[in-house]
């Protein structure tokens, strides 16, 4: 069975205290878009994970292992499986990659053993924050520690220009870097720079872009050099590194990527999707 595990951008994150549990609820608008992984799963002789290069762990640690762990236990089954990913999602950028490749994991795995959305929803949940946006996907209001979803109108009619510097930050250290700032609010990006579908919706910005900044002011030098370039408005999305800003078309996104004439660790254009994960052959 294979599957496209697709990339999520955040159009909106807002970030509110710590928790006693330590977690810190949000409110955002996560947005599932065309970049994705590609989630192989089979049958076999024994266990194992490959992965196609250094972008995720190939060891139980990774966690479409531990979605495929998930299943089994919930399943009582033990059948040996063969993962491969290929990878496509930089990670450490804040695009979701490893919680798209464990709901693509859960997706097929569910489908293999009979397992009902409402079974799998409530899998997703217990590997992460974003994985339950992961398997559900499309357009949603997220809130909580991820756990709320809310679906909204899809988004289409735009673009976006996707750059992944090369600067990886680990989210616990942007949280933790958040607190220590006092969690600040980020300046919401103005009507003029958005598409005509997102005017007026929501609060469109990105509470951690100032502690992913303070923790590597790089982040910031590449978002002003983007902004000089595209002259629009650029935006990172969860905790960083990746940046993006919306063009009206895919072309004009397209061109603005490969304007990009420095190091990168990926430079391309990207359009909305309506799913977190889909089925490619089984």
């Amino acid at each position: 069975m294979r599957a496209a595990a697709f990339a999520k951008i955040n159009l909106a994150l807002a970030v509110f205290p710590r928790m006693a549990d330590g977690l810190h609820p949000i409110r955002g608008v996560f947005q599932s878009v065309s970049l994705a992984d590609m989630v192989h799963l089979t049958a076999a002789t024994e266990d194992t994970i490959t992965v196609s290069n250094d972008e995720a762990p190939a060891d139980p640690d990774n966690l479409a292992w531990q979605a495929l762990e998930l299943v089994r236990r919930a399943t009582q089954t033990a059948q040996p499986t063969a993962i491969h990913l290929d990878k496509r999602i930089p990670a450490g950028a804040g695009l979701g990659g490893g919680s798209a490749d464990a709901a693509a994991v859960l997706g097929l795995a569910g489908a293999m053993h009979r397992l009902d959305a409402d079974r799998l929803e409530g899998l997703a949940e217990g590997l992460g924050s974003d994985v339950p946006f992961a398997l559900r996907g499309g357009t949603c209001q997220v809130e909580g520690t991820g756990e709320r979803l809310t679906d909204l109108e899809p988004l289409r009619g735009f673009a976006m220009a996707l750059v992944v510097p090369p600067i990886s930050l680990a989210t616990p250290a942007v949280y933790r870097t958040w607190d220590d700032l006092d969690g600040p609010t980020a300046p919401v990006v103005p009507d003029a720079d958005l598409p005509p579908g997102l005017r007026g919706r929501f609060a469109v910005r990105n509470d951690l872009f100032p502690a992913a900044n303070h923790l590597d002011p790089r982040v910031g030098e590449w978002r002003d050099e983007l902004e000089g370039r595209w002259s629009t408005s650029v935006l990172m999305t969860g905790s960083g590194s990746a940046l993006f800003a919306f063009f009206p078309s895919e072309d004009e996104a397209a061109s603005a990527a490969a304007d990009i004439d420095l190091p990168t660790r990926l430079a391309t254009s990207v359009v909305p999707v309506d799913r977190g994960w889909e089925l490619l052959d089984d």
